[in-house]
This record gives C-alpha cells, structure tokens and sequence, in this order.
C-alpha cells in the first residue's frame, strides 16, 4: 500500500497556506482547519509505515482505512484548490481597463472572495465529519497497534529459487555469459591478477543475475582456499551480513552473537587474511551498506581473492567498482535465439521445434517478454499443462493480459511479487512517479521532458535546493528510476537520454498496483470500467471504440488519449478539477472531434498542464488567457497563439512542435518561463522583453532582421540559468551574430550552442573554455576556423559533439591535445580545405563527417613533401563510422580516384571496421535544378523545416536527372 497515491503530501501545505493572513477566514472556518491539519498530519505518519509493506502482507482493515484517508484526502485537496482559484480569479487585474472598469473589477472580486469563503466554510464542515468518522474507524479498528507490528521482511526469500535453478535450464546464461564473467575475474596484467578485484553484475529483476553469478561461483570456486554466496536483499543489516558469512566460513556461531560489527569486520578480515578467497554478496540494495561491508575485505590481499556482487540499481553497482581492477557487468535481455530457445524447450520439450500454428503467436509474446528470463519461464509455465500444451486460444488470452495487470496465474503473481520489491524499495515520491507511467500503453516511446512536467503538473514533483528549478529535480526522479532499472533509457544521436521505455514486465507490475489503488482508469478494450472502482482520479483513453463513458469523471486530475481513443474523450466542461490534458487529435479533425469544443478549454480553470497535438494546426481560443494555473502549453506547429497567451503569467514551458509563432506584445509579462520554442523576434520590442525571461533554460529563436540582435544580446546577458541555446534567421540577409561573440559572456550553466542556418560568426567568440564545463554539443557557423581556434575547442572538458560550418580554405590538423570527450566531429565548409588527424587525436570521437578539398589537400601535401593523401584515420582507437565528401574540383579524375582508394582503404585497414561513406560533390551550376534540390536537402540538414518540396521535369529539362548511387544514405 502506498500513500504516495493519495494527496496528503501536496493538501498540508495548502491547509497551512489558507490560515495564513491574505485569506481571512473567520474564527470558527480557522478553527476547523486547525483541526483537519493536525488529524491529516497524524494519518500521514501512520501511512508512512504503511506505505512500506507489500500490499499482500497488510491486515484487510489496514488496507480498507487506507484506501479510506487516500480518497478522502483527493477529495479535501480538490475543494482547497477550487477555493484557491475562485479567490485568484477574483483578484485577476483587468488589463487595459480605465476606473470605472478597474472598480467593477475590484468588486466583483470582492463579491467572488466572499462567495468562496462562504463555500469553504461549507465544505470545511462536512470534511470535518468525514475525517472524523474515518478517524473513529482507525480507533474501532485498531488500525494503531496493527500498523506498530507490521512485518519488516518479506516471509520467503525470492532469491531461494534462483540459487537453487539448474543454471543449464537457462538458455543463453549458462555458457556465453559464464565465460564473459570469468574473463573479467580473470584479465589484467600479472600484478592486477594477485590483487583484490570485485566484478559487480548490475540489471532490473527477473534478468538471472544470481542465477548467473551461482553458476560462475559453482564452477571456479574450487580453485580457492574459501568461498561463499551470501544473499543480502533489502532492508539488510550490517551485523546479519557479516554473521552469515562467518557462519558459512566455519565460525563459532555462540561465539559471533556477542559480537559488533566492528568485531564482526575484524574477525572477517583476520579470517581471510592470507587467504585466496571468493565471495558473492547477492543483491545489495544500498551504497550505505556496501561501504560497510567492503570494510571487511582488504585491498592489500595479493593472492587473487575476488567478490562478485549483485544489484539492480546503477549507483550501488558503481560504489562497489571504485577501483580500476573492478569491473562493472551489465545485465542484457537475451537475444531473439536464446529466448526462442528457453520458451520453446519449456513447452514443447524441444529448443528449437514449435508447430507452425503457434509460431506467430509465441512470437507475439516472446516480443512482450523482452528477453527476461524470468518472464519467459513464467509464461512458458502459464501454457504448459503437465505434458500437454494448452489451446491456441488461451496463448491469445495470456497475449492480451501481458502488460495490463490482468495475469491471474500463481506464478505470474510470483514473478510480480519479485519485481514488486523494486517497487516497494523506492521513496513514496518516485513510487508515485512510476504509477503514472501505467498511463502509456505498452510499447510507448515516453519523452522525457513530457513525462516530467506531467508529473510537475500533478504536485508530484516539490521544490529541492535553492536556485534548481522544478524541472530539474524531476530529471533527477527520472534519473533515480533508471538508475534502479524500472525505466529503460532511450538515447538520441548525441548520446543523451531523451526519452525512456517500460519493459512489459514492469508495466504489468505498475498496472496491477494502479488498478489496486484506484490511482488510475485505463480504457484500452481489455480492462475498460470506469464506474466499479468508484471516483476516477487519472484517464488514459486508448486503443479502443467503446461508446463514451461519462461516468465519475467529476474528479479527474489526468488524462491522456492516444488515437483512435479520441472519440472517447468527454466534453472538457465534464471535468471539474482537470489539471493534466494530453490530448491526441486526428490529423486533420472530422466528425469523430465535432463534440469536442475548445472554447471549453477556458472552464478548466484547474488545468496545469495542456498538450494538443497529432494535427497540424489548431484554432486556440481567446479564452485560454483565463488558465491562470496553466505552467506547461504544447501546440501543433501551425497554431498562431491569441493575445492572451501573455495573461499565463505561470507559464514555464511554451512549444509551438516544430513550428515558430510571432509572440504578442507583453510576451514578457511570461517571466517564469522555462524553455520557450521556436520564438520568432521581429522587433528590438520583442527582444528587449525576452529579458525579463530571466529564468530560460532553453531558448529556441529565429531572426526576421538583423535590427533586434543588439537587443538580444542585451536580453541574452540577463539569462543566467541558460542551457540550451538555438538561434537561426528567416530573411534575405544573412544576420550576423559578431554582437553575440564579442559582448555575451555564456554563464556556466550552458550545455548546448545551436547556430543553424541564416546566421553566422565571423570568427570563433574569445569565451573561456574552463568556464564552459558542461558544454557538450556545440553547432557553430563561422566564416574562418583557425588553427588556434581547434585549440580553444579541444579545451572544452565536456565537448562531444561538434559540428563547425566555415568559409575555411587552410588545412587543419588535429593534434593529441585537447578533444578528450568529443564523440562526433563534423566539419562542413564552402571551400574544403584538408584535415589530419595526429597520433592521440580524439581517443573518444566515433564518427567523423566531413568535405575535403582535394586541391588544397594536394598542394599542401606537395608543399611538404609528403604523401599528397592522408587523413591520419588509424590514429582515432574509437571510430564507428565515416562520411566524407571530396571536391574534385582542380585534380584529374585519376587523383580523385587515388584519393578515394586511399582512404577506402584506410578505414577497411582500421580495426574497429566503421561504416564509412565516400562521395563526390561534382561542380554544379548554380540555380540548375539539382543545385536547387542539393540546397533543400542542406536546408533540412541543418535544421530548417521543408513543408513542400516539387520536382518537375520536362522532356528539355532530361539532362538534369539527379544520380543517387546504391547504397547511398540520405541526407
């Protein structure tokens, strides 16, 4: 039972907030709130402790209690805010107004306050009774003394049956992965081989971590003078860890119980002393403990000891390997094979042989099992009956209740139990966290960014240290949830995580735990109903074409839709609380939208968060201004934004997707803006107001002139808390940014620079690379690089990818200095010059792209006396792939194929084997049709949106054919 899903957390503050002077509540109103905190406040200390024990191992009255204070404090939290918004509403300045206006106005909030009041006093009351009754329920049910003598453990070790497994049942883990282990116990230099050294196997449940490690530990532990497989779990104590080995050592058990554990660790290490040792400690859940636990081993053994542990958390794995004789081990799913392989033998007695009329469906959901061991036996166990294999139909039944929650079967249920312990481990925070992903249906991509301020629209995220921003410590929940192996991370072409994914496994954990706890209603077709649980909290309309379902939705705080659920969706005014809408539309509206009206959207005074997308364009209302809550807006990229978008004066993140909108005058009265894209500046106006955005993390902006650059770059300066930073232009002129470069000092904060394309530097800024520690991507047009400008760039400590677009002609060399992060390196120039890359020339970067000059690379290589062609390709250890285009312009077609063989074979003679790609930018007329289709593909690459592109050729036109070579990637 968690109390992470009621609202407790968020309604304390809110109810000391109303005592405070600025609400006047009378006495008696005061009073009764008084009361509700205090009897609130007891019911959340003893739903702390509640919150930590597995649903299963509660008394019923517990759980019906609980369940009792989690609604009744939505309900009480519900009535706080629509108090808290009447009276805001009510004080709304009237904007533009003369006096006669701005009397009525202070009026009519008077009369809306006194209105409110009125109703809270009411409301007050009756929460009052309910508290109470559900407070004599706690007295009449003992809840007190039940909850004083709740189990701390979990009756059955879930570790027992992995450690006594034949590891051989296992497919793909008992030989490949055994012997992957035992090379990193085993490798290193003969002084490395005598020392202590720790391997640490880290992945979510359910991948065979300790049925992995049993069978390495089966298999080398004859070879030392001592061993022992120690399980630890949560919730382990120091003492019991260090007895248990002792024990299983030979130790004197009356002797140990007397002990400390500081007596405990010396006689551990008084024991191995001498000694060739091997140890697993399985499943550690702390880095605390660990720290303690390693006290006992010494690091001074030289006669080969080694220590296995095993984890599912990202962290702990890292603090058991903090020396460079460790090794980490990361867990993957099996492969297609092995999984196809482990499934089959279980059912059909065989590993490679199933009957044609199974194979499309056992597919199906080996694809939701994701390669986890434990999911796959699990399965393979629900579809075997003794010697027979059960019915076709009932493999479709299993198939739609993976990742719903709905698996009956004991055995499911035990693989959910083992997977629950994640669950249960988490702080209250992320537990509520990881429930709200059961709104994404299975196999959804789930944007980070999204995510978060979903979640900081629902009050689950709360303020952490001064100066960081809401936004930030929700990264750092997503960041906890991967590093504990729930979420799996999602990386982009940068190697950033910018989304993640849940494995099915978890998503059925997750939605089984949300169904129990009334935390969420999911209308997918397969375990649609909205009314048997009573109020609905949180909606996800899915997959599904049921008739629309109206019922106890007055309460909602979330809801989600994905096509083709949309005409599901109730009317907006059907919601009375909403703050979350996540609305996905048809592409290009129709019948199936007509009873949805976004006039309506102005009633969701409540609304915190609004995304529309999935069309291209929506007609937003004048009435959108009234969303005085509003903090996050996502609009399709077409949508033209009505003036009162500048009454959202809570505003913290505003995305036109991929499109630009001319703001309106006030834009600036947004100053709790967050990240602004794409912003069109127009006027020094506009310019001058992005200053008082002082609180942008990520700005995204295009130029229509260059007269509001010197502004921006005033504004620019006020912007301390910068991170990300795009700057492109639309006009005739290219807009030069030297104002940028010679006037802005880029705070520390700043991670990403982004010049695209109508904007360019005439040279490299003369920033301080030491103060620029967390820039790692950086885009930059420049009209010369230097090569004391390749110098400034190695020096960025956190560069990894760097793009450089120049007007540069001089050869560039690429030393061991500098460089150390960097991971892509792309150099695009209108004059390609050569480029070499010097032995220890960027140890990390993977994949190069650039336009290479041949005539110059020729006349440099003369000028030396040197070989006329060479990249210097075998000096990058880490290259994965290679694109490179020569200008053939001023060689002979001979040279040019000597070129293109020399560093074709320089890539195939390189070990890692990259991809690479070599072609020939032939001279092109300019304003021929294939220089104009050759410049909207630039356009795209580098960053600017192509609505419509024609190619239309006539019979006089057909020398002009555009000649893509196979196997060519496209740009």
């Amino acid at each position: 039972m968690d109390l992470a899903t009621g609202a407790i957390g968020t309604l304390l503050p809110k109810l000391l907030e109303l005592l405070g002077e600025e609400y006047k509540l009378q006495k008696g109103v005061r009073e009764g709130v008084k009361s509700l905190e205090k009897e609130m406040r007891s019911m959340h200390a003893a739903l702390r402790k509640v919150a930590e024990v597995p649903r299963e191992q509660l008394d019923e009255q517990v759980k019906l209690w609980a369940g009792e204070v989690r609604e009744l404090s939505f309900d009480m939290e519900d009535v706080v805010d629509k108090f808290l918004v009447h009276v805001d509403e009510g004080s709304e300045p009237a904007a533009n107004s003369n006096k006669l206006k701005r009397l009525t106005k202070k009026m009519a909030g008077l009369f809306t306050k006194g209105k409110a009041r009125h109703e809270i006093a009411d409301a007050i009351k009756d929460i009052n009774k309910q508290v109470q009754d559900v407070a004599e329920r706690r007295a009449r049910y003992n809840v007190d003394n039940t909850i004083a003598n709740l189990p701390t453990v979990t009756s059955i070790d879930p570790r027992l049956g992995a450690m006594y497994t034949e590891a051989t049942g296992l497919v793909g883990i008992a030989e490949a992965r055994d012997q992957e282990i035992m090379k990193l116990l085993s490798e290193g230099d003969d002084m490395s081989k005598k020392n202590l050294k720790i391997v640490s196997v880290v992945g979510f449940g359910g991948l065979g971590k300790t049925t992995l490690v049993k069978s390495v530990f089966e298999k080398i532990g004859g070879d030392y003078h001592c061993k022992d497989f120690v399980p630890v779990g949560r919730k382990a104590e120091e003492k019991t860890v260090f007895t248990n080995i002792l024990l299983n050592l030979g130790m004197n058990g009356s002797e140990l119980i007397m002990f400390n554990e500081q007596l405990l660790i010396d006689k551990l290490r008084e024991f191995l002393k001498n000694k060739r040792y091997l140890i697993v400690i399985d499943d550690i859940w702390d880095e605390e403990l660990w720290t303690v636990i390693k006290c006992a081993f010494s690091s001074s053994n030289n006669f080969g000891s080694r220590l296995i542990t095993t984890t599912r958390i990202v962290s702990v794995s890292e603090s058991c390997c903090s020396s460079t004789n460790d090794s980490i081990y990361t867990m993957e799913p099996l492969s297609d094979d092995d999984s196809k392989r482990l499934f089959y033998k279980r059912i059909f007695s065989l590993e490679s042989g199933c009957p044609p009329e199974f194979q499309e469906v056992s597919r199906d959901i080996l694809k939701k099992c994701g390669g986890v061991p434990l999911a796959i036996i699990t399965m393979s166990s629900l579809l075997a009956s003794g010697q027979e294999v059960k019915p076709k139909n009932e493999w479709h039944v299993l198939l739609e209740s993976i990742g719903r929650g709905l698996t009956e079967n004991r055995s499911a249920k035990e693989m959910l139990r083992i997977l629950s312990f994640s669950y249960y481990d988490l702080p209250s925070h992320l537990k509520t966290c990881l429930l709200y992903l059961s709104l994404f249906p299975e196999d959804s991509k789930i944007m980070k960014h999204q995510l978060i301020w979903m979640w900081i629209a629902e009050s689950f995220v709360q303020c952490g240290k001064a100066n960081t921003s809401l936004f930030e410590v929700g990264e750092t929940y997503f960041n906890e949830l991967v590093n504990r192996s729930l979420i799996q991370p999602v990386y982009d072409d940068y190697g950033s995580v910018h989304a993640c994914r849940v494995h099915d496994s978890v998503l059925d954990l997750i939605c089984s735990l949300s169904s129990e706890q009334n935390f969420a209603t999911i209308v997918n077709g397969t375990s649609d109903n909205m009314s048997s649980q009573g109020k609905v909290r949180r909606l996800s309309l899915q997959n599904c074409t049921m008739p629309r379902i109206y019922e106890s939705i007055g309460q909602v705080r979330s809801v989600v839709t994905f096509k083709p659920a949309i005409d599901l969706m109730p009317p907006f005014s059907s919601f009375v609380v909403l703050r979350v809408l996540d609305l996905e539309l048809y592409e290009y509206g129709g019948a199936k939208e007509d009873h949805l009206n976004l006039q309506e959207l102005g009633s969701l005074l409540h609304l915190r968060y609004l995304r529309l997308f999935g069309r291209r364009t929506v007609e937003l209302p004048e009435e959108i201004g009234k969303l005085q809550f509003l903090q996050v807006l996502v609009l399709p990229g077409r949508t033209r934004l009505p003036a009162t978008v500048i009454k959202l004066t809570r505003l913290m993140y505003l995305l036109i997707d991929g499109g630009r909108f001319p703001p309106p005058d006030g834009v600036g009265n947004l100053r709790l803006v967050e990240v602004l894209n794409t912003i069109k500046v127009g006027s020094v106006n506009i310019a001058k107001e992005l200053g008082n955005m002082d609180r942008l993390r990520e700005l995204n902006i295009e130029f229509e002139s260059s007269e509001p650059v010197e502004a921006f770059v005033e504004s620019l300066g006020k912007m301390q808390m910068i991170q990300r930073l795009i700057i492109c232009a639309d006009c005739e002129n290219e807009v030069s940014m030297d104002l940028l470069g010679e006037r802005w000092v880029p705070p520390a904060s700043l991670r990403e620079f982004i010049m695209l394309i109508g904007v360019r530097l005439s040279t490299l800024p003369a920033w301080n690379p030491y103060h620029l520690s967390q820039l790692f991507k950086l885009l930059i047009s420049v009209g010369d690089v230097r090569q004391e400008d390749l110098g400034f760039l190695g020096r960025l400590p956190a560069l990894r990818v760097l793009w450089l677009w120049s007007d540069n002609q001089r050869p560039l060399v690429v030393g061991a200095e500098g460089f150390r992060c960097l991971e892509k390196f792309v150099l695009f120039s209108n004059s390609p010059s050569q480029i070499l890359f010097q032995p220890g020339a960027m140890p990390k970067a993977k994949e190069v792209d650039f336009k290479i000059g041949l005539r110059v690379a020729k006349e440099e290589a003369a000028g030396n006396g040197g070989d006329w062609f060479d990249l210097g390709m075998e000096n990058l250890p880490s290259l994965r792939k290679v694109k490179v285009e020569f200008f053939r312009s001023g060689v002979t077609v001979g040279e040019a194929k000597q070129a293109q063989a020399a560093l074709q074979d320089a890539v195939l003679a390189h070990p890692n084997g990259p991809s690479f790609l070599i072609r020939f930018d032939e001279d092109i007329p300019e304003g021929s049709l294939v220089h104009l289709f050759m410049h909207a593909c630039l356009s795209l690459q580098r960053g600017r949106r192509l609505t419509s592109f024609y190619f239309i050729s006539s019979e006089d036109d057909s020398d002009e054919d555009v000649d893509c070579n196979e196997g060519e990637e496209s740009e």
